[in-house]
Order: structure tokens, then C-alpha cells, then sequence
């Protein structure tokens, strides 16, 4: 009788991990560990370029492979980082939106409304100054109606203005500024420093000169803090239409 044939031994299965390409320097493989300063880097320096490129070309304009390849990487790469083209636009509309709800939340705790709302305005120029994209971005999602956008600023900036809103009644309330529309205050605070990142291009061309100096937005604050300072002077009730 002929021996058995041995059973031949399974081949070795090939399992998602072992097909999968090692991850970029900077991008760790277990999602539970802190990033390492290199992949905080590198993410710095995708956000500043898409940050760029979302102001230039909006969102369907901008794409994953013009923003990697800008900063030396590729698409696969880049979306070790971010896993898609919505993910890194709604991230830096939410760096964006950080830094202006911390000047809007640290005016509501301050004790003098002149110097507060100094602070607010000088912060709110200082960003249009320092990182015009940022708000362009911004902008740019919000004139299309926040497509993306409308419920994160509903939930986080609604909030965050009506605690403003009572503390300006509050100083109202005590004789230290008029009683006028805050929430229309905060909204012409915001526009016209807003038009210094939107049309900074446009005010230059006026102004003779090839670009916005720090001297231009120093003399904006100074106006800008004038108008409303003078304006919120306490003195005969003016109307107020809620």
C-alpha cells in the first residue's frame, strides 16, 4: 500500500498591516501615542500651506496633491496626516475660529470695557495682519453660506457671543458705557477688521504703496478704537432696536 501524501502546509496569510506601506517620518503607527514633535511639524507646515491654498483657490478649487507637493510630499503621504481634503479644511477653519473666540472669551472677563475692548480690537487686527488667509478662508466659507461651517458656528461662536453681549449690558448697567446693540457692535467689529485681510490688496492700491505696512494697521486700530470708544460714551439713552 502506497504511503499517504502529506498535507501540504497552509500558505501564510497576508494580512492589511503587512500590505500596507511603512508611515512617513513624523506619523506614529499606534494612533494612542502622543505625536512626536516631528509629525507636529510637518502638520504645522501642511495647515500653513493649505491655509494658503483654501484662500487662493477655495475649497474646490484647492487640491490634496497641489498642497503636498508644495511642502515636499506626496498625496499618500499627506494623508497619513489628514484623511481627506474636508478633514484639513475643517481643521483650519477651527485653528482659524480658536484664535478668535480666545480674544472674544478673554473680553468677557475683563473688568474695564475701554481696555477690553482695545485688546479685542488690536487682536482681531493683529490676525488680519499676521495671517490674512486664515481669514480669507474664513470668509470665503462664510459668503458661500457655510456649507461646511454653519453648524460649528452655531454651536461654538452663538455661545461665546451672548456671553459678550452680557457683559457689555452688564458695564451698561453700572454707567461705565452706553446701552446700544451689542450684538451689532461685535458684528461691525468684526467686518471692519475683516476688510483688513479681505481687501488689504484693494486699501494698498489706494494708499500708493505695494502692500499694507504695520504703521496702516496701527493708525486702523487707533480709528477703529476711537469710533467705538466714543460711541459706547455714556450719556443720554439712545434707542436700542433688540
Amino acid at each position: 500500500m502506497s504511503p499517504s501524501p502529506k498535507p501540504s502546509r497552509p500558505a501564510p496569510v497576508r494580512t492589511l498591516t503587512a500590505l500596507q506601506p511603512p508611515a512617513p517620518d513624523g506619523a506614529p503607527a499606534d494612533p494612542g501615542r502622543p505625536p512626536t514633535a516631528s509629525r507636529l511639524k510637518k502638520e504645522q507646515a501642511i495647515l500653513t500651506e493649505a491655509e494658503t491654498q483654501f484662500a487662493q483657490f477655495g475649497f474646490e478649487g484647492a487640491s490634496l496633491e497641489s498642497i503636498a507637493a508644495a511642502i515636499g510630499l506626496s498625496r499618500h503621504n499627506l494623508l497619513y496626516y489628514f484623511p481627506s481634503k474636508e478633514a484639513l479644511y475643517l481643521r483650519v477653519l477651527d485653528d482659524v475660529l480658536n484664535q478668535w473666540l480666545a480674544g472674544m472669551e478673554e473680553m468677557s472677563h475683563g473688568d474695564d470695557p475701554h481696555e477690553a475692548l482695545r485688546r479685542y480690537i488690536r487682536a482681531k487686527l493683529r490676525s488680519s495682519l499676521e495671517r490674512p488667509n486664515a481669514a480669507k478662508v474664513f470668509a470665503k466659507e462664510v459668503i458661500a453660506g457655510a456649507p461646511r461651517y454653519a453648524g460649528v458656528i452655531a454651536e461654538r461662536v452663538g455661545p461665546v457671543l451672548k456671553n459678550d453681549v452680557r457683559t457689555f449690558e452688564r458695564w451698561a448697567r453700572e454707567g461705565r458705557i452706553a446701552k446700544v446693540n451689542f450684538t451689532h457692535l461685535m458684528f461691525i467689529i468684526w467686518s471692519v477688521t475683516q476688510a483688513y485681510a479681505d481687501q488689504q490688496a484693494q486699501f494698498a492700491l489706494l494708499l500708493g504703496k505695494p502692500a499694507l505696512t504695520e504703521r496702516d494697521y496701527d493708525k486702523a486700530e487707533e480709528l477703529l478704537c476711537h469710533l467705538v470708544l466714543r460711541g459706547l460714551e455714556p450719556g443720554p439713552a439712545a434707542p436700542v432696536q433688540d
